[in-house]
């Protein structure tokens, strides 16, 4: 066998072809930085591995700069746009159903995450085979057109076929920012990937604001709690449909903003996927250059690993057409490559399963218990219900933050997100015992900080543990298994009445199970580096 040797500035080490598992951590972690890498062990190429291993040094080596900065908010931004879009239309459902008085008042739950969850799998797989670059520059304008057009909609099929299309470009977002992110980071920095969550909280917060400034000012009443109201029409029910102007513009900036303000590169660790070996130093020795930091990594050090065997390439990074079935069955191969690979792949795509049924019967469906518990303790002002809602979606941007801490300390991400599903869990339990409407508004806050926690970790977690070459493909299908429990939770709030705390119970009993996974997940990313 071809004996494969991985250069380093402090030794060589000595990699048999197909025997990658004799390799032991010490030694592979001895090289560079000595760090070890998540999936080094259990890599099935030891030259793609390899090479991995000589990029991580580099942009260890290269450390953290403005790039990575501009990279934390612009990838921010999708984060924001992907809960705005998903919120808004819980926001504007109701009075956007009595002016067109629908058949099916949930159409519009299914419609915005049958759009992400297609967004999702589209975006998921062309990052894995035509790169990150694409959807990064494309997906935000598509969102941005759909969601003006959705505020001009002159009924409620069309309204649900916009806010379809505006979630299937914000739908692919998360799959590739955090993507991006992460394959820019330097190891020391990874626990940032779960700190970006915190523009998630963000995009709640912008969407509790415009349903504050809008809704209670521009739109009609709602006859079952007003008898002699007048009936809701284009002209005195405007509200919801400046939310969605005002939304779409925000967006349209923000996808303005990610063209212009940076010019993003392919990810080196795309590039060595694809056996582009040069395009990827390239890459690396320019950031370095603009930003005056050492990269030692040079084109003979890759050279000098070896060359991807193209015999193979058809069960490592590609089949032998991209545009092909087999393309994505390469894909789902790799992501159970080995049996810890599979294990885990298998236990993140649940957990993003049960939190996908979690989150939208608490999150998209909170403007319902908001104003049926605010009625029920004598609170009916449409005005305080939405600066109430905004004050909750504020707290959700600091339970990122915290995770953050957490995930940076021995806690790491597996126990920082068994912490925050058992807290989210004891909150929701609590909640239903609430007797008063500052304990409603305070609960509220507690537990949107508290759920965020988990998520914002769960976010940053996936990608962490998926090898770089099915990264996409991954992420995509775990979001996609997320939306279909969003497809779902419309059909449970409609037979379980969100007016009652059914699903309230259902969340805390999800949060017990998602604590569970996380605590049996086979990887820790905690003082490793992502492969």
């Amino acid at each position: 066998m071809a004996s494969l040797a991985v250069a380093d500035a402090d030794r060589k080490i000595e990699v048999r072809d197909g025997d990658l598992e004799r390799v032991s951590d010490d030694e592979i972690s001895a090289a560079g930085t000595g760090k070890a890498d998540i999936l080094q062990l259990e890599h099935t190429d030891p030259v793609l591995n390899a090479k991995m291993h000589l990029v991580n040094n580099a942009i260890d080596e290269i450390g953290f700069t403005k790039y990575q900065w501009k990279l934390f908010v612009l990838n921010g931004f999708g984060y924001a746009v992907d809960s705005l879009i998903l919120l808004i239309q819980s926001i504007i459902a109701g009075q956007a159903a009595l002016e067109f008085n629908p058949s099916f008042a949930r159409g519009l739950t299914i419609a915005v995450y049958v759009g992400m969850l297609v967004g999702a799998l589209f975006w998921g797989l062309t990052a894995d085979i035509i790169g990150r670059k694409f959807a990064f520059n494309v997906s935000l304008m598509i969102c941005s057109i759909f969601a003006i057009v959705a505020g001009s909609s002159p009924n409620w099929v069309v309204l649900g076929l916009f806010v379809c299309l505006s979630a299937f470009g914000g739908g692919g977002n998360l799959v590739l920012d955090t993507a991006v992110f992460l394959e820019y980071l330097p190891s020391k920095d990874q626990w940032l990937l779960t700190l970006m969550a915190a523009w998630w909280g963000i995009g709640q917060l912008i969407a509790g604001l415009f349903a504050w400034a809008f809704i209670p000012n521009y739109s009609c009443s709602d006859p079952t709690i007003i008898p002699d109201a007048a009936p809701c029409s284009y002209d005195n029910n405007k509200g919801w449909r400046y939310v969605w102007f005002a939304s779409g513009a925000l967006v349209f900036v923000m996808s303005i903003l990610r063209i212009t303000v940076i010019r993003l590169k392919e990810t080196p660790k795309f590039l060595i996927g694809e056996g582009k070996d040069e395009e990827c130093v390239q890459t690396l020795q320019d950031i370095a250059k603009e930003y005056g930091r050492p990269c030692s990594l040079t084109i003979e050090d890759m050279r000098a690993c070896g060359e991807i065997n193209t015999e193979r390439r058809g069960s490592i990074s590609h089949a032998k057409s991209k545009f092909s079935l087999g393309e994505i069955g390469v894909h789902l191969r790799g992501l159970y490559a080995t049996r810890r690979i599979g294990i885990s792949t298998t236990l993140i795509w649940f957990s993003w399963t049960l939190i996908g049924l979690a989150y939208p019967l608490y999150n998209v469906f909170l403007p319902s218990y908001l104003a049926s518990r605010g009625a029920t303790f004598g609170q009916t002002s449409v005005y305080i219900t939405w600066r109430n809602y905004a004050l909750v979606n504020l707290c959700g941007i600091f339970g990122p933050i915290l995770a953050g801490y957490m995930c940076a300390t021995r806690l790491g991400r597996k126990y920082t997100m068994v912490v925050g599903a058992l807290v989210t869990m004891a909150f929701f339990f609590a909640y239903t015992q609430v007797r008063s409407e500052a304990q409603n508004l305070a609960f509220n806050c507690t537990i949107n900080f508290c759920l965020n926690i988990y998520y914002g970790t769960l976010y940053a977690y996936t990608p962490e543990v998926l090898p770089s070459a099915h990264r996409g493909t991954g992420n995509g299908i775990a979001i996609a298994w997320n939306r279909v429990m969003g497809i779902m939770s419309a059909v449970v709030a409609t037979f379980a009445d969100t007016n009652t705390p059914v699903p309230i119970y259902i969340c805390a009993a999800l949060y017990i199970v998602m604590a569970g996974i996380a605590a049996v997940f086979p990887f820790e990313p905690y003082g490793k580096r992502s492969s």
